[in-house]
């Protein structure tokens, strides 16, 4: 088949001629009917987390702060995600961050890391909510072998985190925003960088720019978080993801099969996985008798008809 090729000058006049025809023309003072509205979001004089105040007159950090709370204003579909799944598992991990004596704002340092999704994994083999790679995991409790990784324990793994918190807190004298920094770069590296540039906290270094953002972007997370609607994010009630009502099992020997295991407990292998990440293999060796406790979904919270209808926190919904 021949081709039939259009000389390029007539081609750019036919072009020009369309744009001329289609195109309204855009001024400073008239929006365009071919594009939403884009508005930035507001950049405050200080934000708290933690209960702390770290003030943005610096023009360093509100830049910082605003680059982050940008992005995630308009990285509509994971923070959109966050925001649902918040309601399922902020029921989770607040309860845990409490009863170890540590900040309830910790709960935006787990959205930073992993939108909340319990499966997530990186490529630095970074796993679970918290994103604990094997070594840091093993260093603070958690067990990490082919059958059982218990990074992808919601319970284990934030109490880890919490050992994690008050460990660095102590560390860096009580400033939040260095723990930050050391939970994305590393202990030993933050530590380091605040002698050889001799400064106070964190906020202050010049480090790598993933962990130059990560303290603001905690910060940006959570002044979304407390007041979607403001940013854009009007959600109704039902579309949020229900916790999910379970009963807990104790294991403490070997489990031959899981699929059989959930099938004799009334549900699908395929729920049980769903609800306990931690399980990595079909079967469960368990030579030592370790007590493991398995969560077991009630069969009226798998369907939406019949689950229980809760929203964590009213300022999530628009009525």
């Amino acid at each position: 088949m021949k081709s039939k090729y259009i000389p390029v000058s007539i081609a750019a006049a036919c072009l020009a001629a369309f744009m001329a025809v289609s195109t309204p023309e855009l001024t400073a003072q008239s929006s365009s009917p071919l594009f939403s509205g884009v508005i930035n979001p507001p950049t405050p004089s200080k934000v708290t987390i933690c209960g702390q105040d770290v003030s943005l007159d610096p023009l360093d950090y509100a830049e910082r702060y605003d680059r982050e709370i940008t992005s995630l204003a308009y990285t509509h579909g994971n923070t959109l995600l966050m925001i649902k799944r918040a309601n399922r598992y902020f029921p989770q991990l607040i309860p845990i961050l409490r009863n170890n004596g540590v900040p309830d704002d910790l709960v935006y340092l787990a959205c930073v890391e992993s939108t909340l999704n319990p499966r997530a994994y990186s490529p630095a083999k970074a796993a679970g909510i918290w994103q604990f790679i094997p070594s840091t995991a093993k260093e603070y409790g958690l067990e990490v072998s082919d059958e059982v990784d218990e990074r992808y324990n919601i319970e284990k793994a934030t109490a880890a985190a919490c050992r994690y918190f008050k460990k660095a807190l102590a560390k860096y004298g009580g400033n939040w925003n260095s723990v930050f920094a050391a939970y994305n770069g590393g202990m030993s590296r933050i530590t380091t960088q605040l002698d050889a540039q001799l400064a106070n906290n964190a906020l202050e270094l010049y480090l790598v720019d993933e962990t130059q953002r990560y303290p603001f972007r905690i910060m940006a997370t959570k002044a979304i978080m407390e007041n979607p609607a403001a940013y854009g994010f009007k959600l109704t009630a039902d579309q949020l993801y229900l916790p999910r009502e379970v009963k807990i099992v104790e294991v403490s020997g070997p489990v031959d099969s899981w699929a059989e295991w959930a099938k004799a407990q009334g549900i699908s292998y395929r729920d049980l996985r769903e609800e306990n990440p931690w399980i990595r293999a079909p079967k469960l060796t368990n030579k030592a008798g370790k007590i493991y406790q398995v969560r077991v979904p009630l069969k009226e919270s798998l369907k939406r008809s019949t689950a229980k209808r809760s929203v964590y926190n009213p300022k999530w919904i628009v009525k």
